[in-house]
């Protein structure tokens, strides 16, 4: 079972307060998305979750067990697709597994080929679109040990159809393999669509402004995007992030 517990972090550099008590769980198989303006504290939440940073203080801890300040403990993937230059697809894929000393590569090639990747697990990063490049990031992700993943505004660089194509894909991915994922986004929508729960961050110093259950069934598909109850529970979203402004 995975379940994360973040308690009472908070981070300061220097007289700058980022984060405010900030506390929340995620269970087992759940989809939840941090949503919150530019600035407001959610790549450094992320890399005190990720052991990369270590809060001023409170405590992360994953299954019981503090992971604070422990890199390692979770699969963390940044902005950037951050894949090797020198490693092929199916090199970078495995990463994760190798360094834990075990590597499958059947199951490797099968998600590949999933991700419609087929004929380019032998490629390198800089032969790959943008999209390709996130795809070979997210598997990965889904092949390294860690139970919890975290993806940092992945789709932040892609153009709008391409970035709903890859959010598909990520659902279907996800629901194969039923991974705990924390997704970072700026955008309501993308949030919406993918998440079981929103978590909304005020501006800095960030505080839980508020929590939205997203009540639209799965699998999802494009049309959901343009449904009235989705428009108008954007809507909700959007009037309760515009009050952190004011």
């Amino acid at each position: 079972m995975t379940h994360l517990d973040v308690k009472h972090i908070q981070q300061s550099f220097g007289d700058q307060h980022v984060l405010d008590d900030i506390q929340f769980s995620v269970d087992e198989g759940e989809f939840v998305s941090i949503l919150g303006p530019s600035g407001s504290g959610k790549s450094t939440l992320f890399r005190l979750i990720g052991g990369i940073e270590t809060p001023t203080s409170g405590d992360i801890h994953l299954n019981g067990r503090s992971i604070t300040g422990k890199p390692g403990s979770v699969s963390y993937t940044p902005q950037s697709p951050s894949l090797f230059p020198w490693r092929t697809v199916l090199e970078n894929v495995l990463l994760g597994q190798e360094i834990q000393g075990e590597k499958d590569y059947d199951k490797a090639l099968d998600m590949i080929e999933r991700a419609g990747l087929a004929s380019y697990e032998h490629a390198y990063p800089h032969e790959l679109s943008g999209g390709m490049k996130q795809r070979a990031s997210f598997i990965r992700s889904i092949l390294s040990p860690q139970s919890l993943i975290l993806l940092d505004e992945p789709f932040s660089a892609l153009d709008e159809f391409t970035r709903i194509d890859m959010q598909q894909w990520l659902l279907s991915m996800w629901e194969n393999h039923k991974r705990t994922i924390v997704f970072v986004t700026h955008n309501i929508e993308e949030a919406m669509f993918l998440s079981d729960r929103v978590i909304i961050l005020s501006h800095r110093p960030a505080t839980i402004q508020s929590t939205f259950d997203i009540p639209f069934s799965r699998p999802r598909h494009e049309d959901l995007l343009l449904s009235q109850d989705f428009l108008t529970l954007k809507k909700d979203i959007y009037h309760d992030m515009r009050q952190s402004h004011t």
